[in-house]
């Protein structure tokens, strides 16, 4: 993504003379975000809430996205759905900062992309599915069960490991 076209780049420096408690809401919509080159955001929604506080700016994010990932179980192509809800300060001096150490910078601009690159990644699951009842790819001809029913479907764990089969009949 061009610097220019950061939909996560706020300027906030206006909120600075406002009295503590003024709050200002930013939307945030877009066909298509990168963030950085290991994360692609689609159909991106959200809003920032700015909050003026006496140690700073509290900046409240709700975002939604979705991302091209892949079923785990089917190896399908799918459009992963992710949701980020997280609060942040932005403070005025370092010695009100929080844990995660952000301060306003002097400019007036605060670029929410590094935390919503993050909070997305977070929230990707482990293993995505196309759906809860994926039924995967057959053992042994690979194709998608979901689609076609092959005939492959074994009885039990001989039928996929014989050779372990084998060994438990030389024990018995």
């Amino acid at each position: 993504m061009h610097p220019s076209q950061n939909i996560f780049r706020l300027n906030v420096g206006f909120l600075l003379g406002q009295s503590v408690g003024y709050s200002r809401d930013f939307l945030f919509e877009s066909p298509e975000v990168h963030l950085d080159q290991d994360l692609l955001l689609q159909e991106v929604k959200g809003v920032a809430r700015v909050t003026r506080t006496a140690q700073g700016l509290l900046v409240q994010v709700d975002l939604r996205a979705t991302t091209p990932s892949e079923c785990a179980r089917c190896l399908s192509a799918i459009s992963q759905p992710l949701a980020a809800d997280f609060t942040e300060l932005y403070a005025f001096t370092p010695q009100s900062t929080t844990e995660s150490g952000l301060l306003l910078p002097e400019s007036g601009y605060i670029n929410l992309a590094p935390l919503a690159r993050e909070y997305m990644l977070l929230a990707m699951p482990i293993s995505p599915l196309c759906i809860s009842s994926c039924k995967g790819l057959c053992p042994v001809c690979g194709e998608n069960l979901n689609e076609v029913t092959c005939g492959h479907q074994s009885a039990g764990p001989e039928a996929d490991l014989p050779a372990l089969a084998s060994l438990f009949d030389q024990e018995e």
